[in-house]
């Protein structure tokens, strides 16, 4: 007999996966029309020059990322809690965009760093609890990996996604606790952004872009999972 937990999400994801994912084309051409903007729309920054452009996309994709890992922590919690599998596909597709896009953030960041502080690393506070969350997150995605067992999976997937999460405050925080090169927060502080009005229109067009690229990729990826527990409940049949 089979569990309504794993069954009937498995079949539901596997009867809507043909047809064109419109959310996954509107995610794509809210990208186009971001760095479009970004490219030809938006001015330089008067000190940083056209290196600043990277803040667009390094930025939002920072943000999606900590969206990821706490939606894996939350469905971590909820799945500890409940024990519906439905959860524990929810942090597994997340968490697996959520490294994606910190490897964005890995790789925008250098980038933007060469040309303005003058090196592509340094282990400043902020770098280095960002690379250590990549590294936690990539050890979560290799742990699934390696239990056969699949509530046991699921648990241990559990608890290391709820302590990675507390990780994110602390980044956030970094700039404040440690002397750091990264300057304090220009959009995400208490008092109103600091950014001209069509600098502030580029990062909200492109945060939204990204965020729909998220649930995209999430939605297609929590549909591998639901065919995935499908396929191995029929075979264990």
């Amino acid at each position: 007999m089979t569990s309504p937990s794993s069954a009937g999400p498995a079949s539901g994801a596997a009867k809507s996966a043909g047809g064109i994912d419109w959310l996954f084309l509107v995610a794509v051409l809210a990208i186009a029309a971001a760095l479009a903007r970004v490219i030809y729309y938006t001015p330089f920054e008067a000190v940083q020059g056209p290196a600043q452009k990277i803040f667009y996309l390094h930025l939002p994709a920072a943000l999606d990322a900590f969206m990821a890992f706490g939606v894996v922590a939350i469905s971590g919690i909820a799945y500890l809690w409940l024990g519906d599998l439905r959860l524990d596909r929810a942090a597994e597709s997340s968490a697996e965009v959520g490294v994606v896009f910190t490897t964005v953030v890995l790789v925008t960041g250098p980038l933007w760093a060469r040309p303005v502080w003058g090196t592509w690393w340094t282990w400043d506070a902020r770098l280095t609890l960002t690379l250590f969350l990549w590294f936690i997150y990539v050890g979560y995605l290799v742990l699934r990996g390696a239990i056969d067992d699949r509530a046991l999976r699921a648990r241990y997937s559990a608890i290391l996604g709820i302590l990675g999460s507390l990780l994110i405050p602390f980044i956030h925080l970094s700039v404040y606790l440690f002397r750091t090169l990264h300057p304090r927060p220009i959009v995400i502080k208490p008092s109103a952004p600091s950014l001209p009005p069509e600098m502030l229109t580029t990062l909200v067009i492109s945060f939204v872009a990204f965020t729909l690229f998220y649930l995209a990729l999430v939605r297609q990826r929590y549909r591998l999972a639901t065919e995935r527990d499908l396929l191995e409940l029929e075979e264990g049949r």
